[in-house]
C-alpha cells in the first residue's frame, strides 16, 4: 500500500502553521475586541497567547510521542481507549469541515465587494479549486500555502509599519472597562490563535516528524503572537480603540486613513488570500485526520487510499470537500462557527488530559519534546489548559453547546455501532 510523501521540512511546517493561525480571524476580530479592551488590546493578545500555549505545548509533547496524521485520535486512544478517541476524532473532523465552510463564505463576502459574483458559486468554486491543489500534491499545496501565508503576513506587516509614525499618540494602558474588559477581549481574541492544533495533521508528510512538528508548533505560536501584538499597537495608534470599534473592516479603514482608496483596496485583496489560505489548510488538515483514522482501522479503509501518482489521500480530500460544500446549504454560518469552537474546546480538554495520563501510564515512551514545569511526573501547564478550556466552553452560546453536545452523542453512537 502506498504511503504519503514526506516532503515537508521545518520551514514548510512552521509557515503552514502560521498560515492557519493567522487565518482570516484577525482581519475582522480586532474591531470587535477593541471596545472591550481599549488601547490595552496588545495585552489581551498576550494573555490569549499564554492561554493558547497551555494546550499547544500538550500538542507538541504528544506529537513527539505519536507522530501520525491521525493526531488527536492517536493521542486519546493511547491515553483513554479507542471509543473516546473515535469521538474526539469525529469532533475534529467536524471542526475542519465547518471551519472551511465558514471561511469560504467569508472569502465570497470579500470577493463580492470587488466583483459582482454570486456568493454561493464563489464559495463552491474556491473549495473545488483548493481541493484540486491538495489532490495534485503536498509539495505543491505547501508552496501555495507559503505564498498565501507570505501575502497574509504582509498585510499585517503593512499595518505594523504604517503605524510606527503614530506610536506614542495614545495611552497604551487605557482600558475603558478595566480588567473585566481586558479578560473579555482576551476570551474573544483566543479564537484568533486557533489553528496550532492543525499542524500535527502534517505528521505523515513531514521529515523527522517527532522533532519537526513540535518545533513547528512552538515557532508558529511565537511568530503569530509577535505579529498580533505589533498589529495591536499600530492599530490603536492610528485609529484609537474608538475608531477600531466603529469599523466593520478595521484594517481596510486603517489603510484608507493612511493611503486612501488604494490602500483599502489592497487590504481587501490581501484578505482574499488570507481566507483562501485558511480554507486550503483546513481541508488539508481534515483530510489527513480522516486518512489517519482510516489507516488505523477506526473508519472504513477506503478513506486511506493514496493516489498512485500524486501520493495524496484523494478519497479523504473528496469527502472533506463535499462535506464542506454541503454545509454551504445550511444558514446561520456564524452559529456553526460557534459549534466549531465547541468541538475544539471539548477536544482540547481531552488532549490536555491525555498529556497528563500518558506521563503516568507511558513514562518510558520517547519524547523529543517535554512540557516544562512539572511536579514529579505531573505536568502543570496541561492542568491550566483544561481549566481555561472549560471556562471558554462554558461561555459559548447555549444553542451552540446544545448542538455540539448532540454531535458528541452522535459520535458515541457511531463508535458503538461500528463495533457490532
Amino acid at each position: 500500500m502506498k504511503s504519503l510523501k514526506r516532503e515537508l521540512g521545518l520551514l514548510e511546517v512552521t509557515l503552514s502553521g502560521v498560515g492557519i493561525i493567522l487565518g482570516a480571524g484577525i482581519y475582522a476580530l480586532i474591531g470587535e475586541a477593541a471596545p472591550l479592551s481599549g488601547n490595552t488590546l496588545w495585552l489581551s493578545f498576550l494573555i490569549s497567547s499564554v492561554v493558547a500555549a497551555f494546550t499547544a505545548l500538550s500538542y507538541a509533547e504528544l506529537s513527539s510521542m505519536f507522530p501520525h496524521s491521525s493526531a488527536e485520535y492517536e493521542y486519546v486512544k493511547n491515553a483513554m481507549g479507542d471509543r473516546i478517541a473515535f469521538v474526539i476524532g469525529w469532533l475534529i473532523i467536524l471542526s475542519a469541515v465547518i471551519s472551511s465552510t465558514t471561511v469560504a463564505v467569508g472569502f465570497s463576502n470579500y470577493l463580492s465587494v470587488i466583483f459582482d459574483l454570486p456568493k454561493f458559486l464563489s464559495s463552491i468554486s474556491l473549495i473545488a479549486l483548493l481541493s484540486f491543489i491538495l489532490f495534485v500534491g503536498i509539495k505543491e499545496s505547501a508552496r501555495v500555502a507559503i505564498v498565501f501565508t507570505s501575502i497574509e503576513a504582509a498585510g499585517l506587516l503593512i499595518i505594523t509599519f504604517i503605524g510606527i509614525p503614530y506610536y506614542g499618540t495614545v495611552n497604551y494602558l487605557e482600558a475603558p472597562l478595566g480588567l473585566n474588559g481586558i479578560f473579555a477581549s482576551s476570551a474573544l481574541i483566543f479564537f484568533a490563535f486557533l489553528g496550532f492544533e492543525e499542524i500535527v495533521k502534517l505528521s505523515d508528510e513531514a521529515k523527522e516528524p517527532h522533532k519537526t512538528i513540535p518545533k513547528g508548533i512552538i515557532l508558529a505560536m511565537i511568530i503569530s503572537t509577535t505579529l498580533y501584538m505589533l498589529v495591536a499597537f499600530s492599530s490603536v495608534s492610528i485609529l484609537g480603540w474608538e475608531g477600531l470599534s466603529q469599523s466593520n473592516a478595521p484594517f481596510s479603514q486603517i489603510a484608507y486613513s493612511v493611503f486612501g482608496t488604494n490602500g483599502s483596496f489592497l487590504l481587501s485583496i490581501i484578505a482574499l488570500f488570507a481566507t483562501s489560505n485558511t480554507v486550503l489548510l483546513m481541508i488539508l488538515a481534515g483530510s489527513r485526520i480522516v486518512y489517519g483514522m482510516s489507516k488505523s482501522g477506526s473508519i472504513p479503509h477506503v478513506f486511506s487510499k493514496v493516489h498512485y501518482k500524486t501520493r495524496t489521500p484523494w478519497i479523504a480530500i473528496i469527502l472533506i470537500s463535499l462535506a464542506s460544500i454541503g454545509f454551504l446549504f445550511i444558514g446561520e454560518i456564524d452559529f456553526l462557527a460557534s459549534v466549531t469552537n465547541y468541538t475544539l474546546f471539548a477536544s482540547f480538554i481531552f488532549i490536555n488530559a491525555s498529556a497528563i495520563i500518558l506521563r503516568y501510564t507511558s513514562p518510558n515512551t520517547e519524547r523529543s519534546f517535554k512540557i516544562p514545569l512539572n511536579v514529579k511526573w505531573v505536568p502543570i501547564l496541561p492542568i491550566f489548559g483544561i481549566i481555561t478550556c472549560i471556562l471558554l466552553l462554558s461561555n459559548l452560546e447555549y444553542n451552540a453547546i446544545l448542538l455540539g453536545g448532540i454531535l458528541t452523542i452522535i459520535g458515541f453512537l457511531i463508535s458503538f455501532l461500528k463495533r457490532k
